[in-house]
């Protein structure tokens, strides 16, 4: 009855086909497309495509497929999906889960009711969309009987949720429908030999099966996926299997597609095998420009999983007119990703063949200009080191990027490497040693910061060339306004510079490029743009809410970048430095001028920075109070310490013995040094603790008290160190080799304290004595550091030249 069945809906379709076809050549092609789908239903998740009457069974394996999978969530989760403008990561993620959910529940559907739903987007709305679509009807009513008359009868409720694509929409009765109802899938157990043996590893079994049946090499043998022997061995990543199974196919069989429309090539890029990428390549170039269902070729699939190596292989065989702009988003997005991943060599390179990329929309409708200017960390404003690291820093030389060259060098490092050669474990030791003085990491850094900027130069040059809506639709307005949020001087100048009516622009809020600076509290933006006019024209611009530039830096809002300078209370000395710099260098008239809601600059000062300044009351507080625990400490020990003198008193004269000894003058002196000192921290601590605590206090008032409490409690700490050890020298100076690892043992708890708070008082000092925010010229201090700077730039400099030959 079944086959009858399905020989009569064959039938009605064919008769079907005929009778829409114009001519015999339409038929035959309208006869070929069916079967194509047929042979496509066959590959489906689960053993019966969704029909009329089989959703309850259908719906339970697609929710056990989608939870094997960790799929499920996108069905069952009740927020909204992340947007790509709040966080880019999270939206593609939930792109690519919400595809794969998607992709599962189409593919088990028949067509004549894919027909109904392929035009939704988001898998939970399809998930329910079908549910309503086959909730179980009363009395027996067929489903498709009340979905036709719900839309048609008169007294229907009104306001009732309609799934998208179902309303007016009637489901096929399995007489009529051409689509893939009922199980039709192929039969693919004479395969399960061939697929086990593949999967194993076992050649000689694999080898047996193809001379029985030769046919096989280019058969598909996974219902599921759709792949060929040849996908199969680059999934289970047998080199062997697959160099042999290469050499039996032809040039065109490797070219052959699984049900997602990727190769084996495609594999190889998702596994990231070397190896088994280059042996199809060394056969079929032609691999490397075809690309999957998503229109991603290997490289862009390469990059994606994260394959450095290979994608620089799969990118030097790549023809550079495929990654063109208008063939598509493969350019762009691989572009995006070399961003992502510190492949600056392929950006720099590609850039250099097609300016236009940097304003064209990836695969997520993110340009590449906006994902550079979304990495501050991939230029010098973002990192902080000590002085030490900065000179070194400032030492590396990087040479201009060698594109090509540079590519192909890295894949021969990487290829030694791989091999194990002498040269190569001897570049691998000296690489770990640098790395291990923190030589290496500094080089890689200040390699990204160049190659950045080489890549920010070349995409500025493109901006000269673009009008007004070429600007809009490229992302730049929102490049500058996402580089200033960053604090990306190089974008922001670079981009101004290439075009100086950028200097003008203005975001949704009225705010200029300046304001911004201002707003963001980024000093080398704010200056370098803010000679391009005169202060007086910088202060007359207003925001929608009336705010001007010295209202700009009166807000705090959560993007100010405070998290960089430690403690509130040097945070709050920070906000206010800023409202100064910036009053001094504008017109005093518009210290006045109020905003919407009715503030002032300094009133709006005043609000928005209260709790921080409450946090830096409390913080200067606390630090005040623990060190003044230890200030009494010392001061206690060095008062008993004067009475209680090491060697005793000479009981005729009252005198200490040891009273002409050089040592003991020495105990004496660091004695009352420490105690004066130590008496002077105290307070200084208790003058910070009793402060009223106004806001100009902390611009001045309280960090120079904070610093000299600190100065004379670490003197205090240094001078009861050396009256310690000269009293151990005067009492044991006949026994040397017990006096020496006394006296280093017991300054180990004091040296770890002043370690521990040492930077403080540096961080003040630097903070409170050092030149404006706008005048940052460092001057050296010693002069002969120039002559270690030019000995060590040599010396990097031949170590460089040495890993590269």
């Amino acid at each position: 009855m079944k086959f009858f069945c399905t020989e009569e809906r064959k039938k009605k379709q064919n008769n079907h086909i005929f009778k829409s076809s114009s001519s015999p050549v339409a038929a035959t092609a309208q006869l070929v497309l069916q079967a194509a789908i047929l042979r496509r239903s066959a590959r489906t998740i689960v053993p019966e495509v969704l029909g009329n009457k089989n959703y309850e069974n259908w719906s339970a394996c697609i929710k056990n497929y989608l939870l094997a999978q960790d799929l499920w969530e996108i069905i069952e989760t009740a927020t909204e999906p992340p947007k790509p403008e709040d966080d880019a990561v999270d939206f593609k993620a939930w792109r690519k889960k919400n595809a794969a959910t998607l992709h599962g529940i189409q593919i088990s559907c028949g067509m004549d009711i894919l027909s109904q739903i392929k035009d939704i987007s988001s898998a939970k709305i399809l998930w329910d969309t079908l549910a309503k679509m086959y909730e179980q009807p009363a009395q027996g009513v067929s489903p498709e009987f009340e979905l036709a008359n719900s839309s048609n009868t008169p007294d229907r409720k009104q306001g009732q949720e309609q799934p998208p694509n179902a309303a007016n929409q009637v489901v096929g009765n399995s007489s009529t429908s051409p689509g893939r109802d009922g199980n039709q899938n192929n039969d693919f157990s004479e395969y399960a030999a061939l697929l086990e043996a593949i999967r194993s590893g076992d050649w000689n079994a694999t080898n047996n099966f193809l001379k029985l049946h030769p046919n096989a090499k280019t058969a598909i043998i996974e219902n599921i996926s759709g792949q060929t022997p040849l996908h199969t061995a680059v999934a289970a990543e047998h080199e062997h299997i697959v160099e042999k199974l290469v050499e039996m196919m032809k040039e065109e069989d490797l070219a052959i597609l699984d049900s997602g429309g990727n190769t084996a090539l495609a594999y190889a890029a998702i596994k990231g095998n070397y190896q088994i990428a280059e042996c199809m390549i060394r056969k079929n170039k032609s691999l490397v420009s075809i690309g999957n269902n998503q229109k991603d070729i290997p490289v862009v699939i390469a990059v994606e999983n994260g394959h450095k190596e290979l994608a620089r292989y799969l990118y030097l065989h790549t023809p550079l007119e495929e990654l063109r702009p208008e063939k598509g988003h493969n350019g762009a997005t691989l572009l995006n990703h070399t961003i992502y991943t510190r492949l600056f060599d392929i950006a720099v390179h590609l850039m250099e063949g097609w300016p236009r990329l940097a304003f064209a929309p990836d695969r997520d409708n993110f340009t590449p200009l906006y994902v550079l200017a979304s990495m501050p960390q991939a230029f010098p404003g973002a990192t902080r080191l000590v002085f030490w690291k900065r000179w070194i820093y400032s030492c590396i030389h990087i040479p201009p990027a060698r594109t090509t060259d540079e590519i192909r060098l890295n894949i021969q490092n990487n290829q030694e490497i791989t091999i194990g050669s002498v040269r190569a474990l001897l570049r691998q030791l000296v690489s770990s040693l640098l790395n291990l003085l923190g030589f290496k990491h500094l080089y890689e850094m200040k390699l990204v910061h160049v190659r950045s900027y080489e890549l920010v130069s070349c995409m500025c040059k493109a901006v000269s060339t673009l009008d007004h809506q070429d600007m809009i639709n490229g992302g730049v307005y929102s490049a500058i306004f996402r580089a200033m949020r960053e604090g990306i001087l190089e974008i922001v100048v670079g981009i101004v510079t290439a075009n100086p009516k950028l200097l003008h622009i203005r975001d949704a809020e009225n705010r200029g490029i300046v304001m911004l600076a201002a707003l963001h509290r980024h000093a080398d933006i704010f200056y370098a743009t803010f000679r391009f006019r005169q202060a007086s024209m910088w202060a007359a611009n207003r925001d929608i809410f009336g705010n001007n530039i010295l209202h700009m830096v009166a807000m705090l809002t959560e993007f100010t970048p405070l998290d960089h300078i430690p403690g509130a209370a040097l945070q709050m000395q920070r906000e206010l430095q800023w409202f100064k710099e910036v009053e001094s260098l504008c017109n005093p008239t518009i210290t006045n001028f109020m905003n919407a809601d009715g503030l002032t600059p300094r009133q709006l000062f005043t609000k928005t920075h209260k709790d921080l300044m409450k946090e830096g009351e409390q913080w200067m507080k606390d630090s005040s109070t623990s060190c003044m625990v230890v200030g009494a400490l010392v001061i206690t020990i060095m008062f008993a310490a004067v009475f209680i003198v090491p060697g005793g008193n000479n009981q005729d004269t009252g005198l200490p013995i040891f009273v002409h000894d050089n040592l003991f003058k020495i105990f004496i002196i660091t004695d009352f040094l420490s105690l004066f000192s130590s008496s002077a921290s105290v307070l200084m601590f208790l003058a910070i603790v009793t402060s009223h605590y106004a806001e100009e206090d902390f611009l001045k008032s309280l960090p120079k008290r904070m610093i000299i409490g600190l100065s004379t409690l670490f003197f205090s700490i240094a001078t009861m160190m050396m009256a310690f050890s000269t009293a151990l020298l005067i009492m044991l100076r006949s026994q040397p080799w017990t006096v020496n690892p006394i006296i280093c043992l017991a300054s180990v708890p004091v040296t770890l304290f002043v370690l521990m708070q040492f930077h403080l008082l540096v961080d003040m000092l630097a903070y409170t004595y050092r030149s404006g925010i706008f005048d940052r010229r460092m001057k050296p201090c010693f002069y002969f550091l120039s002559f270690f700077n030019t000995m060590f730039r040599c010396s990097f400099n031949i170590w460089h030249t040495s890993q590269n030959s």
